[in-house]
């Protein structure tokens, strides 16, 4: 019976790249030592900063305002913007980040119909409760799931940092068709399509952003000028599941010809990438030019390890940079704060795997080391001291974070192990 979740891809079969790693002669590996486990959330401070406060902004062109290549069907044009409240007068790097997959539409109906009919084995009753979670668009009366908000946690953070900040919607793709590698293609296609859009809007304050931005909250008209206050030429991507493989393809050496006229990519980061890892050609990931870093929690239920390893082949000949981080008790949903339990929304789900007999630990699978796991916030404080490490580095030249990024210092050690791999 087919479940509409993120399933566990399997191990690919081109071989592994932990041992070119291993024999790299400019490789780090670093493992940090937890504090106390009972840790609490009052019991740190954040190592990261906000330097100013900030603001926000959302823009919708409509929920067919694009369509797939591949396929023709209709996505949306949405994205909600983080960014400095004082943009002074010079240009801020811009970091786009984009969901995985999951539902598309908040029908509590539809979700209840569908646990119900998990619970009684009925495949029909299952497919049609999950065609209406996964439809795009929604059903009149039926609001999109916000995936996009789900990292607003991480973009006001580095909005306070002096990026401007830009989370896209993917909705469409979740409900479409396009599998395997063209899942990836077509992540990369939007991605281009919105770096255009960004293009045209910082460059003269024209085109189809051009007076589009509204207020998150209420849906108010809102003015902003981001014109020339946006460094195209200085530009962060980030990818969360499937979104992972989709920005290591935009990112790839054989497709940068695709990025638009202006636009230059210094960083991506793949946060618990969900690859085809049966691809028959993987130069279309095969990054050596743009510095390049992956996550992954060892209690992640959706992505397996061979995710780490399929971006270390992908960047094995990286001369920019590679990083990896494996982080402790961290699971795959939690990143996203939409998929998370706390958040009551619609499809949320904790998908770590429990250790029977020992309440607060886990695994990725049955029979692996358990270990603690982190609270939501936790594993956001963790992603979020490594990705602000990260883009600091390699968009704003900040040397300083050398230390995070190769391991050799943990600022989150209270928090928990993180097993850092570095290629600098």
């Amino acid at each position: 019976m087919k479940r509409h979740k993120r399933m566990r891809v399997p191990v690919r079969l081109l071989g592994m790249s932990a041992a070119a790693l291993s024999v790299a002669a400019a490789t780090f590996t670093y493992t940090s030592t937890a504090g106390a486990a009972g840790v609490t959330e009052a019991a740190y401070r954040s190592p990261v900063s906000s330097s100013g406060t900030t603001k926000s902004v959302r823009y919708d062109l409509g929920d067919t305002a694009w369509h797939l290549p591949q396929t023709g069907e209709p996505a949306e044009l949405t994205g909600v913007v983080h960014y400095p409240a004082d943009l002074g007068t010079g240009r801020h790097p811009l970091i786009l980040m984009m969901h995985g997959l999951h539902e598309t539409c908040a029908d509590r109906k539809a979700d209840a119909a569908r646990t119900a009919a998990l619970r009684k084995g009925d495949d029909a009753a299952y497919e049609a409760a999950g065609a209406k979670l996964f439809a795009w668009p929604c059903a009149p009366g039926t609001p999109a799931l916000p995936n996009e908000r789900g990292y607003d946690y991480l973009a006001r953070t580095l909005a306070g940092q002096g990026f401007v900040v830009v989370s896209i919607g993917g909705n469409g793709i979740n409900a479409s068709s396009v599998t395997g590698d063209d899942n990836a293609a077509t992540r990369a296609d939007l991605i281009n399509r919105h770096l255009r859009l960004w293009q045209e809007l910082s460059s003269e304050d024209k085109g189809e952003l051009a007076g589009k931005f509204t207020d998150p909250e209420t849906g108010a008209a809102r003015r902003v000028s981001f014109a020339h206050h946006v460094d195209m030429g200085d530009v962060g991507i980030m990818g969360h599941s499937r979104a992972g493989a989709g920005v290591t393809w935009q990112a790839a050496d054989s497709h940068r010809k695709q990025w638009p006229t202006g636009v230059d990519v210094k960083a991506v980061a793949a946060l618990a990438p969900a690859y085809n890892v049966m691809t028959e050609d993987m130069s279309n990931y095969t990054i050596t030019k743009t510095p390049f870093a992956t996550f992954r929690g060892t209690c992640d239920g959706q992505v397996g390890g061979e995710a780490l390893s399929f971006a270390a082949d992908a960047a094995k000949e990286a001369g920019s940079g590679f990083y990896r981080f494996a982080i402790h008790g961290a699971n795959h949903n939690s990143f996203n704060t939409q998929w998370s339990p706390e958040s009551h929304q619609v499809a949320a789900a904790d998908d770590a795997t429990p250790v029977k007999g020992h309440p607060g630990q886990c695994t990725d699978r049955e029979g692996a080391a358990p270990t603690r796991q982190l609270t939501e916030p936790q594993q956001r404080h963790v992603a979020t001291t490594y990705l602000n490490a990260f883009f600091r580095r390699y968009l704003l030249g900040d040397t300083g974070q050398e230390p995070v990024l190769t391991g050799a210092r943990h600022p989150d050690a209270a928090i928990t192990e993180v097993d850092v791999t570095a290629v600098p």
